[in-house]
């Protein structure tokens, strides 16, 4: 069996979690998630917690388990304290701007790139060469912070772009004669 399938998923206080036939759903203070259930993986619920256990011995069904448990954990994580993503632009003029839901990019380009946000994401510049991400889905967070950094990606010679804060760019040597 899985390793990380065997460790039960603790439920805190204020978390509700509902094991359906075909999902199971997750509510706290940070909102709702859903999953949709593997027929390959069992989910049982008792006295505050959550196990996972392979509904035969394949190494899909082993494998399946894992992921569900990691799945499952996340969305609890995610329900009671959230998930951010921390970006900075680096650039002479590169800034953002959150207003609302949308955030305003200044990279480079001729023209002023415009994001709206997903439901459940929001946005923050702290300082206008910085953007925080927060939601309560994981990977939703990660994907737009992913899609953010596409605008512009840091290249390699003065690492200009924009890059997660604790990402490090290796910065190549120019041509020589």
């Amino acid at each position: 069996m899985s390793r990380i399938a065997k460790m039960p998923v603790s439920i805190p206080s204020g978390v509700d979690v509902t094991v359906g036939e075909q999902n199971l759903s997750v509510k706290g203070a940070g909102g709702l998630l859903s999953l949709s259930q593997n027929a390959l993986v069992k989910v049982s619920s008792e006295s505050g917690q959550l196990s996972f256990s392979a509904v035969n011995e394949t190494r899909e069904a082993d494998a399946m388990a894992g992921t569900m448990r990691q799945l499952v954990n996340n969305m609890v994580i995610g329900v009671t304290k959230g998930f951010e993503k921390k970006l900075t632009l680096i650039g002479v003029g590169y800034k953002a701007q959150a207003t609302g839901n949308k955030l305003n990019l200044t990279v480079g380009y001729s023209h002023p790139v415009n994001m709206d946000m997903p439901v459940g994401i929001s946005v923050a510049t702290p300082t206008p060469t910085e953007v925080v991400i927060k939601g309560a889905d994981r990977q939703r967070v990660g994907q737009v912070a992913a899609e953010i950094r596409a605008v512009r990606p840091p290249e390699p010679y003065k690492g200009k772009g924009i890059r997660y804060a604790d990402e490090k760019v290796a910065i190549k040597e120019t041509k020589k004669k």
